[in-house]
């Protein structure tokens, strides 16, 4: 039996932090099937992260999030400083954090729940894995939780 949708699943604003174009198009296309209508809103580096988030520069007009999807090592500023600069801000505290990253480092386990991250999945390897562990995302994510409201 399939769950009734969550209220807010009129469609799930959702921002992919991520430098690795491969890692981005299988996401996209994971996500393109899912059962909640969806957008996927890419940024490469954690700076455009939080430029996106704040709505800076050529994010103006950025959605706000409903769920971030984050890795771990990226340029300019890496998935564990964003984490903790948008678990510190109060306007952006509220959006769960998903650490989506090839690391299987222990340190970064814990530093991504000590900065409040709401879940650490390592990316599988190979297409059929990694679009099973999306779709495992989107089937708890985007069905079963329910999101703060957008402001």
């Amino acid at each position: 039996m399939t769950p009734d949708l969550p209220p807010q699943a009129a469609h799930i604003e959702i921002l992919l932090v991520e430098d690795s174009e491969p890692d981005v198009l299988l996401t996209q296309e994971a996500f393109e099937g899912a059962r909640v209508p969806n957008r996927v809103h890419v940024v490469r580096d954690g700076v455009e992260a939080l430029h996106f988030l704040r709505r800076q520069g050529d994010h103006e007009g950025a959605p706000r999030p409903d769920v971030i999807l984050m890795d771990i090592n990226m340029p300019r500023k890496n998935g564990l400083e964003v984490l903790g600069e948008i678990k510190a801000d109060p306007d952006l505290a509220t959006i769960p954090v998903v650490m989506l990253t090839t690391s299987q480092s222990d340190d970064d386990v814990r530093g991504s729940y000590a900065r409040h991250a709401s879940g650490y999945v390592v990316k599988p390897v190979g297409f059929e894995n990694f679009l099973q562990a999306i779709r495992a995302f989107e089937e708890f994510w985007m069905t079963f939780v329910r999101f703060p409201p957008r402001a």
